[in-house]
């Protein structure tokens, strides 16, 4: 998982989905203390940020844990580097929103959750 936020907060929402009964390899938190400074990241940056992350074993790769910080751009090209699947908050929020209206929850983009195959 990469999260924008401090290591303490990334630590709780680590724990948090562990509590959930998932597994967590490894968690990266970027620290980005201003949130007008997490909405104005590059999410093409998370290309390079993803290579720190451990993912051996993993089954996919969180690659924001927060809607506010840009992902979706990405998300496609990081599934193609690492070749698992990878999701964000925001297509997580996208994708059951559409659910919830009764859309197909499909996109051109946002990995294999809007792929069409869920």
């Amino acid at each position: 998982i990469i999260t924008p936020y401090m290591r303490p907060l990334t630590d709780m929402v680590v724990d948090y989905i562990q509590d959930q009964g998932f597994e967590v390899i490894d968690s990266i938190a970027l620290e980005i203390p201003d949130n007008l400074e997490v909405a104005a990241q590059d999410p093409m940056n998370l290309l390079e940020i993803v290579k720190r992350l451990n993912i051996e074993g993993a089954d996919l790769v969180v690659a924001s844990a927060c809607v506010q910080m840009p992902s979706l751009e990405a998300i496609d090209l990081m599934e193609k580097q690492i070749g698992i699947p990878v999701t964000s908050a925001a297509v997580c929020t996208t994708y059951e929103m559409m659910k919830k209206l009764g859309i197909a929850a499909t996109a051109p983009i946002g990995g294999t959750l809007l792929s069409g195959k869920f």
